[in-house]
């Protein structure tokens, strides 16, 4: 059977940057390198090349003292992928709508069903589900800069996401969430590329990326 990981680094960098988008390492927390590599089993030297490519994704902060410091949330980054989420999504819809296949459909059909909304505290599998769904619809664009576009974004944003549902969330607003969800398909499905970017445009609008970024002040 093959090996999960190829290398340590891998294992490390794996490791630790599920501990941060599920939360267990929270935004601001220093993380002691020597600590870190007893706790999970490595040298420092793998764990830092895992460290330095958390980093490069802006998940953590290194220091001169050999500790790391997961990236706090900011009003600016919340902005931005707002912004970036506001203009790509529903272009995806639309293009999905012109371009998606068969294939395509009962993808996003099979990720509809299996999605739950969320509440506070979120399980990874929650998150995860709510991922598969919108990169369904993402590949139904059949462009690829834009699918990895919004797919780079994905995990960086669902710290955001677990900030706004800290206060929990009501069931009204849940519901709707859901409802956009059915409609995008519906939409997809019957070629309507300017109803799919109109659903996905509210969507981005209300979503808890935008509640995070309230929440933080940006402007």
């Amino acid at each position: 059977m093959a090996e999960p990981f190829t290398t340590k680094s891998d294992f490390a960098y794996t490791t630790l940057r599920q501990k941060i988008l599920s939360g267990e390492f929270a935004p601001g927390q220093v993380l002691n390198q020597a600590t870190l590599a007893r706790t999970i089993g490595i040298s420092t030297t793998p764990l830092r090349e895992g460290l330095r490519r958390l980093k490069s994704e802006g998940l953590v902060e290194l220091d001169a003292h050999r500790d790391a410091r997961v990236t706090e949330l900011t009003a600016a980054e919340a902005r931005d992928l707002l912004e970036v989420r506001a203009s790509l999504d529903p272009l995806a819809a639309s293009l999905a709508a012109l371009r998606r296949t068969e294939s395509d459909l009962r993808a996003l059909r099979a990720a509809l069903r299996g999605l739950e909304p969320l509440r506070r505290d979120p399980r990874t599998a929650d998150l995860a589900a709510h991922r598969r769904f919108h990169a369904a619809l993402y590949r139904a664009s059949h462009n690829n800069l834009l699918i990895a576009t919004l797919e780079g974004l994905w995990d960086k944003a669902d710290r955001y996401r677990r900030l706004a549902l800290a206060d929990g969330r009501e069931d009204e607003e849940a519901e709707l969430k859901a409802a956009e969800h059915r409609q995008l398909v519906e939409h997809v499905a019957a070629g309507d590329a300017d109803a799919a970017a109109d659903v996905m445009r509210r969507h981005v609008s209300t979503s808890l990326g935008a509640k995070a970024a309230a929440r933080l002040g940006a402007t």
